[in-house]
């Protein structure tokens, strides 16, 4: 059989299916191949049907039908499927081959498996993949890493069906070593965990707190969109209140109140008290939607656990402006807290990170794609070393002007009893990073006091450690030092 294919893709369900039609339409010629092999089949008469597209019906004979070096991609669920994949396809590549794999897999896989194929002669790349449906169809946004050197031999082709932004830039570059790709897409979860829940908690707010209707938001998500919330979600959040039932009532009145996950916003969690950085936004999203998910009991508690009258009277148009402004603010808050993130683990794990990059590659395609991100690639273009977002002196302007009604939005809250965690929990931390002294002296005291764990001075240099017989009896031996 003659290698004709560019690249090879296996796993046809849907996102799988729209990557291969969307390199079809950039002129490249994709082998496809699935486990159960009657996918292929429908495939090829359906959606594939007129196109360049070759199915195979074996591994070998999918392998047979790609060009050298063969790129053979992956979009099968993550974890052990793509490791015994992984095994079957390699006793028919040759070395120098590669493997791609763009599931939403666990970043330390990704280091594993790259570091394991390399020693073999094969080169691997983990590519985050997101955009949904639409834009695994239409232009995704596309994080690879892995095997550097495999990189020129997939570049033109991710590029080319890569989301495009700011002049045909594409949505897609080489994020960095091993795992770093997945890494990126993992953070890029996160953020949307974040994004998902501040949207649904300025939606509480006026749903609650205003008393407004699907009907009455409508316009006014659709009216945020044309300023600096400009963004995907902002957008389709519009047209979900738009979209009525078959009764002509708003369908998302109708929908349960318990939120599903699938994990890798818990994995961005994890890895950021593993790093000890405090990513507060995302965490509370993640416990918002666990919190949802106890719905039998919340139903339960709500005839036993009274609170305020949760409606909010005054000025409903001033309070919108309030919430717009809250939202931006706690919005800024959450990217800063995920770049801390990359930050941290490129120095962890060794990477070279280009975070404006990683910002040009969000800009579009993606779920979190918005006008924001123009502005956080300009804060690390004009700065590669910012320490932190909310530092950059656009930010600093822009947090300035929400401050006021960011703290009138999450104080009313607080009084009528809505619970807003993320848009309460980004102002602590923007409180709590602007501090001067927190009272961490009396926590050291304390530990120091039940389990000799040392304490700083003031009074001494950073990294002098000491230790205080606070009762008279406990003895001079420590614990240790602390990290800090």
């Amino acid at each position: 059989m003659d290698a004709q294919a560019d690249i090879g893709l296996i796993g046809l369900a849907v996102m799988g299916q729209n990557l291969i039609l969307n390199m079809n339409d950039h002129g490249f010629t994709v082998a496809v191949f699935n486990r159960t092999v009657a996918k292929v089949d429908d495939f090829l008469k359906g959606e594939a049907k007129g196109t360049k597209i070759i199915g195979a019906h074996s591994i070998a004979e999918f392998i047979a039908l790609l060009k050298r070096p063969r790129r053979a991609m992956f979009m099968v669920k993550a974890g052990q499927a793509v490791d015994e994949l992984i095994a079957e396809i390699l006793p028919h590549l040759e070395k120098g081959d590669i493997i791609i794999d763009g599931g939403n897999s666990l970043f330390q896989d990704t280091m594993r498996r790259t570091k394991e194929l390399e020693a073999k002669g094969f080169w691997f790349i983990g590519t985050g993949v997101s955009g949904g449906e639409e834009g695994a169809r239409h232009g995704p946004s596309i994080m690879p890493g892995g095997s550097k050197a495999a990189w020129p031999h997939v570049k033109d082709i991710f590029q080319a069906i890569a989301a495009k932004v700011d002049g045909h830039v594409p949505c897609c570059d080489w994020v960095g070593e091993n795992g770093a790709g997945h890494y990126a897409k993992t953070v890029h979860n996160g953020i949307e965990y974040g994004d998902m829940q501040l949207v649904s908690e300025a939606y509480q707010l006026m749903k609650e707190g205003l008393g407004m209707t699907a009907p009455e938001m409508q316009p006014v998500f659709a009216a945020w969109n044309k300023t600096e919330l400009d963004s995907y979600l902002i957008e389709i959040t519009a047209n979900i209140l738009a979209f009525k039932d078959t009764d002509g009532q708003p369908l998302v009145d109708k929908i349960l109140d318990a939120a599903g996950q699938k994990g890798t916003g818990k994995w961005t969690v994890i890895n950021s008290s593993e790093l000890g950085i405090p990513i507060t936004l995302i965490t509370e999203a993640v416990y918002a939607r666990c919190i949802s998910a106890l719905k039998q009991e919340r139903v339960a508690a709500a005839q036993k656990l009274k609170g305020p009258r949760r409606s909010i009277s005054g000025d409903r148009a001033a309070f919108v402006e309030d919430i717009r402004l809250a939202l931006y603010a706690s919005k800024m808050v959450s990217y800063a807290q995920g770049y801390m993130l990359m930050r941290a683990a490129a120095k962890e794990y060794g990477w070279n990170l280009n975070y404006g990059g990683v910002a040009l590659m969000w800009r579009g395609g993606c779920i979190i794609r918005s006008r924001f991100l123009g502005k956080i690639k300009e804060a690390f273009d004009s700065n590669p070393n910012l320490a932190n977002l909310l530092l950059d002196k656009f930010f600093r302007g822009e947090i300035k002007k929400c401050q006021r009604s960011w703290r009138k939005v999450v104080a009313m809250a607080a009084r009528k009893g809505i619970p807003i965690p993320a848009f309460s929990t980004a102002l602590n931390f923007f409180d709590g990073y602007r501090s001067v002294w927190l009272p961490a002296n009396l926590l050291q005291a304390q530990r120091d006091y039940f389990g000799a764990h040392t304490y700083e001075r003031i009074d001494q240099p950073r990294g002098k450690f000491f230790h205080t017989n606070w009762t008279g009896h406990g003895g001079s031996a420590s614990a240790g030092s602390y990290t800090a």
